[in-house]
This record gives C-alpha cells, structure tokens and sequence, in this order.
C-alpha cells in the first residue's frame, strides 16, 4: 500500500515487515504468527529497531505536508494553558505544600512554607532537575517524613513504570544515598521518620511482590522483608493512612482484596490481615478513632459501608452497618477524617460526594454541574481537619477547587484553572442514550459549540475506554476544544466494561461479555448520526490501551461507520497475550479478559482478539501508537496489527504507527511536550474530515 497525503499525493511505499512462520500452540487451538520476530524484549535486534524506525519515516513522510497544522495546533493548544500556575496550597503537619510551575517549564516544582503562606519557601523536588538529561521523566510519590525533614519520591526515567526510591533532606537537597529499583511508585513512611517501605517488583512480570523496609543509612540488600505475596495475580501496594497511625498494605486482583495493617510507630512493623482474601470479595479500609471503616461488596454489589472496632473487625457481629446497599448508587469510596466522612458515589452522570457528619443521617450530597460532570476530592492530608476540599468539573467547566466548611454554609471557591483567550459560554454539553443491539441504554455525553447550525451534521469525534471498571466521565479537556471549535461534536461513549451504572455494568463487558463494549461503542455512534446531528461520512473513533483494544474491536466489526480511529497504545494480540504468563500483567488479568487455559474463555478472546480476527475489509484509516518500552502493551502488538490491517485492507487509507523510541505507556512526559502528540493526532484526523480550519 501506498500512503496517500493531503492533496493526495502518494508518497513512499509503507513498511512491510518480513513474514516468519511461528506455530503459536495452546491447549484448545493452534495459530500461525508471520510477525512473532518482532517481538524482543531487550529492545536491541538491529532488524526491529530497522523495522520501527521505518514505520516513523513513513508517518513523518505523510506529515510532512501538514506541519504547518500540527504546528498551529500545538501552539493554540499551548496558548490556553495558564504558564506560570500554581495550585492551591494545603495544610500538614505544620507546613502549606503546594506544585507551581515556571514559565516555559515542562516540569513543575514542588514546594512548601512554614506555618504560613507569607514565610520562606523551601523547595522540596524541582521535577525540571531531576528530570534533566532524561528523554522521559515520571515522578511517582512524593511522602515527607514525620519529622518534616526527608521526602522519599519514586521516578521513573525510562516509561517501563519501573520506579527508583531515593529519598532526600530537604533544607539541603542533599541524596540519602537511597537509590532501590525496580520499584511500585508508592512509598509510606514508619513514624520514626528512618524507615521507608516500598514494594519491590518482580524483574520479569513486573508486578510488585515483596514489601521491604529500608532503614536510613543501611545497605538496602539487608533490606527487611515484611511480606511477599506468591500469588501473581495480585497487585500489592503499601501507603500511610491519613490518620498516620496505620500503614496498610492493599492487595487487590480483579474480584478480590486482602488489606494488612501495621502500627506505624510499631518498630517490629508487624502487619496483621483485616479481612482474610476470598473470591469475589472487595474490599476498603479506612480509620479513625480505634476503629475501622470498611467499604466492601458482601451481600451488596454496589457496596456497602459499615464499621467495627479494630480488635474485632474479623467478627462480624461487631459491625454497625452505616450506609445500606442501593441498586442504583456504586459506592467507590471512603475517606476519613476526625469528625466527618466522605462517600464517593457514582450514579449515570457521573461522581459526586456525599458528605456525612453524624450517625443516622443521609449527609449532605455534593454534585456537579450541568446534565453530566463529574466530583472528586482534592488533595486533603490534614486528619483533623474541619475543611473539605474537592474538585468540580464538566466537560465545559475546567476544574475548579472548592472548600466547604462542615458547619454549614456554601462551598467557597479556592481557584479555577484558567483557560486563556477561550470563551467557554461558546461550548454545550449534553447527556442522554443510545440503545444497543440488545435494548440495553448506553449512556452518552457531547460537547459542541453553542451556536453550531443544527441543519448541517458536523463531523465526530467519538472515545470510550469500556474495561477494568474504570468510569469515562464527562471532564474538561483543553486540547479537545481545537476539535470543537473546527466544527466537531465529542462524544464519550459510557460503554459496559466500565463502572458508571455500577458494578454491573462492569461485569456486562468483561470476560464472555466483552463485546458489548464495541457493540455499544458502534450503537452510540450510529445513534448520533440517526439524530441528523452527525455526518454519517466523517465519524471518528478513538481510545487507548484497552480503549485501544475496543477501537480494533470496533474497525473489525464495524469498518464502515468511521472514517478513521486513532488507537494509542492498543492491546490488539489478546489471545497470544493471555497465553503467554512471562508478559507483565497477564497472570492477574484472567478475570478481566479471560483464562485461555479455558475452552470457553479460550473461544470468547479468539472470537473478539483484534489479530486473530483481521479479515479482508474496508478498513478507516488509522493513526496507531506505541511505545518501545511500554511495560503493558508491549510495542510489537501495534507494529503486528498495522502491518495486518495494511495487508487486508480493501479501501486504500492511510494506516499509521507512531512509535515512540524513548517512552512507555504513556507516552511523553513533559506538558508541553505532549502537546505535539496531541497535536499530530488532531491533524490526522482534520486532515481526514476535509481540512477544516
């Protein structure tokens, strides 16, 4: 196939990658794989990286013409973020920390003062150096000792989520001598403010499976091992509760938790069980007052809140049941603090909060604004305090930070982010349903420009995720404006795999379900463009990671409804994937995708694996990406399903992959950076609806 670009102009032929047979052997099938050399896990073969770096000269080849658009869209993108910002300042431990950035800087500086805002500022991480020298730079946690005086942070400078702990002195700047990978990027510190836990990763699956105590100025080989867990798939996560008296560790797969905890002024650090792992029970624990809150599934789908003294919380006897099942609310969360409670809640619109300040009462409920939006909380350490921070946002509301007292009154607001040169009484946001294939209702939500002339159908650009139980909401996206300003209608399409009708809506697009995701996906689009609001001829899908596995999904059973998909990062192999248990992630995602080791679960992910289901078909044309050391979608699954779909296609469009040779999963790191990634997607997709200005 040849590339065609704008004026269509063919340009080079694309990159055609040679053809090995490899028999793929399992036990309920065998399979042919003329791609499987792609795949090399030390990202070294000189014929790979040959490979790859032929697929990022045929993309710049047909960028090319269209600079000068990704140029224009990076800078207007980066015209609306505010430069030098700042967040609001919070309150622990007798400091106000707070994250500003400096004019021009990708990165930003972390920083706090003493007692109050007027006293010096010290600096307590200036991301832009630790980032220096590093083509991709993540900072993980960021946990200050009790004493005040040390940080310990993660960073991550290769993209693999393979973290470093270091840990610093404050006043001085000056490195512990703590450098402790491969890492999980969370930390918690012992009350000593000496000792720092971690969780250690495994060299090959990547998953955290030790928890260790590093003990200042030791050698961590001696490093105490406080727990291994030898089921992998489970991921294990340690932090220090908001009360500070409790160190937890978080077990979690995908239909079970197990929480332990530790005292931690507790020198031994011993760590005891809350409530013993058993399938299909999950679980959250919070404290306050010697006693447990737990937000858990038993006998309640959507959760339920009760509570039980520390001593006797395996004792089900000793629990008060503070917040019932409802069948049309999902409860996904608690916080706790001295005097009061926060209960996240999910309802078809999106989060909200419900905030409860004495026994009995229904508390007092705190929503977004508009028809869809979505509520969560800020950054909120201090235990005692009597303040609520949270964050509001709408797709055409950008976040805003609100302080509620709990003695009444309206919530103040603290700040909002700016969005410079925009006018946002321009944009619309509107909420109703599709209907899918089997009757079920899909949610939807839309932005478009207010004053848009309703008898001309715009052109589409539609997302969804639809997996893991993670919800799509309807949130403020400065980049997405560039869109909707040149005439398209967004749309988030809340398809089943995710959590926004609860847990049930999940479960109806996992495992044996798995396809209603893109059956919903495609009931949305062509519900939209049965409206008469949407040009049947320029709909665009677009998502990533698993959201990248749905558009494939949705390009193999539905070519016909878009005229392009943009798929980052798109886990596409699944069958192979799944197969293979020396993949990161894979052992603990059978209960997400399916355990091929199954015959039933076997036949569903080969019926929906986007490879093992390309076909001769009129394929959209396609803006794919990857990254070359993605720790979760390994890059040779984009490389493999470009090269398929080029192969099968029989319309001639262009199929593109973008792949990163520096970065993982998510791709660039810095802010301003990412905006040409942005940028160069938007251009594809302009491009494609006809240019439009």
């Amino acid at each position: 196939m040849t590339v065609k670009v704008a004026g269509r102009r063919p340009v080079m032929p694309a990159p055609l990658a040679r053809r090995e047979r490899t028999v793929l052997k399992a036990a309920h099938g065998t399979r042919i794989d003329e791609l499987a050399w792609l795949r090399d896990d030390e990202r070294a073969a000189p014929d790979v990286l040959a490979h790859l770096r032929a697929e990022n000269e045929y993309t710049d080849a047909y960028f090319r013409p269209l600079a000068g658009t990704v140029q224009a869209l990076t800078a207007e993108m980066r015209s609306r973020i505010r430069e030098d910002d700042q967040s609001v300042p919070v309150f622990e431990r007798g400091y106000w920390y707070y994250v500003r950035y400096e004019a021009g800087a990708e990165y930003p500086i972390h920083a706090r003062r003493k007692g109050t805002l007027e006293s010096a500022e010290e600096i307590v991480l200036d991301v832009s150096l630790l980032a220096a020298g590093n083509e991709h730079y993540s900072l993980g946690s960021i946990e200050i000792s009790d004493d005040n005086r040390l940080v310990a942070y993660t960073e991550d400078t290769v993209g693999r989520l393979e973290y470093t702990l270091r840990v610093r002195e404050i006043a001085t700047g000056e490195d512990q001598g703590v450098a402790i990978s491969p890492v999980e990027d969370d930390v918690g510190w012992a009350a000593d403010s000496r000792t720092v836990l971690y969780v250690l990763k495994h060299p090959d699956t990547l998953l955290g499976h030790v928890v260790r105590a590093h003990r200042l100025g030791s050698d961590p080989a001696s490093d105490r091992v406080l727990y291994e867990e030898p089921d992998d798939s489970y991921f294990l996560g340690v932090y220090r509760g908001r009360s500070g008296r409790y160190l937890y560790l978080v077990l979690a797969s995908t239909v079970s938790t197990e929480y332990r905890v530790a005292r931690a002024d507790d020198p031994a650090l011993a760590f005891a069980v809350v409530l013993p792992r058993r399938r299909d029970l999950e679980y959250h624990v919070d404290d306050r007052d010697g006693r447990f809150l737990l937000l858990l599934n038993e006998e309640a789908p959507n959760f339920r809140l009760v509570e039980a003294p520390v001593a006797t919380v395996t004792d089900r006897s000793t629990w008060t049941e503070l917040v019932a099942h409802r069948a049309d609310v999902l409860l996904s969360g608690i916080d706790a603090f001295e005097t009061f409670l926060v209960l996240s809640e999910r309802v078809a619109t999106g989060p909200r909060l419900r905030v409860l300040t004495g026994a009995g009462d229904d508390g007092r409920l705190l929503t977004a604004r508009g028809p869809a939006g979505a509520l969560g909380l800020d950054d909120n350490p201090d235990f005692a305090a009597r303040t609520l921070r949270y964050v509001e946002t709408t797709p055409t509301w950008p976040d805003a930070v609100y302080e509620l007292a709990l003695q009444g009154g309206e919530p103040r607001l603290l700040k909002q982010d700016e969005v410079p040169g925009v006018d946002l009484s321009r944009y619309v946001t509107e909420f109703g349903y599709a209907t899918a294939p089997d009757g079920v209702r899909i949610p939807v939500t839309t932005v478009r420009l207010a004053d848009r002339d309703a008898s001309v159908p715009a052109p589409l650009y539609q997302t969804a995720y639809g997996a893991y139980g993670i919800a799509s909401d309807a949130t403020f996206s400065v980049t997405r404006l560039s869109l909707i300003d040149r005439g398209f209608v967004v749309a988030i399409a809340h398809v089943r795999g995710g959590q926004e009708l609860g847990r049930a809506w999940y479960d109806a697009g996992r495992l044996l379900n798995k396809e209603n995701s893109a059956r919903d996906f495609v009931a949305v689009t062509r519900h939209l463009v049965a409206s008469g609001a949407i040009d049947a001829t320029r709909c665009f899908g677009a998502g990533g990671s698993a959201g990248g596995l749905l558009m494939a999904m949705v390009a193999n059973r539905s070519p016909e409804d878009y005229l392009g998909l943009v798929l980052h990062v798109p886990f596409v192999d699944v069958l192979t994937s799944m197969l293979d248990e020396d993949l990161p992630l894979t052992s603990n995602e059978y209960d997400e995708w399916g355990d091929p080791r199954e015959a039933a679960h076997y036949a569903a992910i080969a019926a929906y694996s986007p490879l093992d289901n390309v076909a001769p078909r009129p394929y959209p044309a396609q803006y794919v990406t990857a990254g070359l050391w993605d720790g979760q979608v390994p890059y040779w699954e984009p490389a493999k399903w470009v090269q398929r779909v080029r192969e099968a296609s029989t319309r001639e469009v262009p199929v593109l992959l973008r792949i990163n040779l520096e970065a993982g999963h998510g791709g660039l790191s810095g802010r301003y950076a990412r905006l040409t990634e942005i940028a160069e997607e938007y251009a594809f997709v302009l491009d494609l609806a006809g240019g439009l200005d």
